[in-house]
């Protein structure tokens, strides 16, 4: 089912005392709620919440990179931070490596972008070019295609990691990893092209 923005109506407007009309309502979503892919709770079991919650909070990110272009998503909006949207896929990636692969799986990877003479490589090289745009989805859907086998796999939550993590722990510090920058997601992209909300 498609549906159209434009049909706004007075109540999705507001005037602000600068005189700049701000939109809400279903003036400026990214996608309807009715073609929202995703879930919205209401799941039985604890593993299921959990997942689903992580699944919905990863979701949000690529909504608030929806119809960017590689400059907008490098783009450094609130100076001097160097964080831009980019940067967040970029450091999710390196996030999700670091919980599942690195301290559950106890595998000896290296980080992805960051290392000791450059700890924020993750958003320091997060450049408007878009082949570097193309390997930070790539290597985010990687990690994060690891993560949910990794899940899957697990007897219980209460499985201990490598590292003495337990994995019911850390799928709640991954939503909550998510949900914090996905805050910062939704001010970097209302920078850019004034788009709020989901």
């Amino acid at each position: 089912m498609s549906h159209d923005a434009s049909t706004e109506n007075s109540s999705d407007r507001t005037q602000a005392a600068d005189g700049v009309t701000r939109h809400f309502a279903w003036s400026n979503v990214f996608v309807h709620p009715d073609d929202d892919p995703r879930s919205g709770g209401g799941f039985a079991d604890e593993r299921t919440v959990l997942v689903e919650y992580l699944r919905d909070q990863r979701l949000t990110l690529e909504l608030k990179c929806t119809g960017l272009d590689a400059a907008d998503l490098a783009r450094r909006s609130v100076p001097p931070s160097t964080m831009s949207l980019l940067g967040l896929v970029r450091h999710m990636a390196e996030v999700e490596r670091t919980w599942f692969r690195r301290r559950m799986s106890g595998q000896d990877v290296p980080k992805i972008y960051c290392t000791d003479t450059d700890r924020g490589g993750d958003f320091d090289g997060a450049v408007g070019d878009p082949t570097v745009v193309a390997e930070a989805w790539a290597t985010w859907r990687t990690e994060c295609a690891f993560t949910d086998q990794y899940v899957n796999d697990a007897a219980d939550l209460g499985l201990v990691g490598e590292n003495g993590n337990v994995l019911r722990e850390i799928l709640v510090h991954m939503i909550e990893e998510y949900a914090r920058h996905n805050g910062h997601a939704d001010l970097l992209r209302e920078l850019i092209d004034g788009r709020v909300g989901q």
